[in-house]
């Protein structure tokens, strides 16, 4: 059959993806979200506006949105393989999914999108770099988690 020749290639693939989305999260969760909170606040807040907007990048884009793209594509075909490790690709791709893409569009970039229009020398900017130091690093933990609970999943399935 030729999903069973395709799904493990692209099983791979996926795994390093999810690994890498997992590894920038962490990253983020255990260092760059510390280090933005022991700054001044309009610092702090500057900061993580730059890296927003440099973080959007075809190199970030190819693996943020080509791997929920190529998980989605195996989760639909796995069930169809006869292939052992089918369940633990369903598994780990719909947690990349959830984990990934559909946290960062529901939680993650509506927070982005409220800090990029508040001015961070501002009294109202300043509280906006606080609610958002919360709230976004809490998501981005369950982000972090995700992606690496599929990265495991989709590891199990090779």
């Amino acid at each position: 059959m030729m999903i069973d020749s395709v799904l493990p290639g692209a099983t791979v693939v996926a795994a390093v993806g999810s690994g890498l989305m997992a590894g920038l999260f962490f990253a983020f969760s255990a260092a760059v979200m510390p280090g933005l909170r022991r700054l001044r606040p309009e610092v702090g807040a500057a900061a993580m506006q730059a890296i927003n907007r440099a973080i959007l990048n075809p190199v970030f884009g190819v693996v943020f949105g080509g791997t929920p793209l190529l998980c989605l594509l195996m989760a639909v075909a796995a069930p169809f393989s006869s292939w052992t490790g089918a369940g633990w690709i369903v598994a780990g791709a719909v947690l990349h999914v959830v984990g990934s893409f559909g946290l960062t569009m529901v939680a993650n970039v509506p927070l982005n999108n409220r800090l990029d229009a508040a001015d961070p020398d501002s009294p109202a900017g300043v509280a906006v770099w606080a609610d958002y130091l919360v709230r976004w690093t809490a998501w981005n933990h369950v982000r972090t988690a995700l992606c690496a609970a599929a990265t495991a999943a989709l590891a199990l399935a090779v």
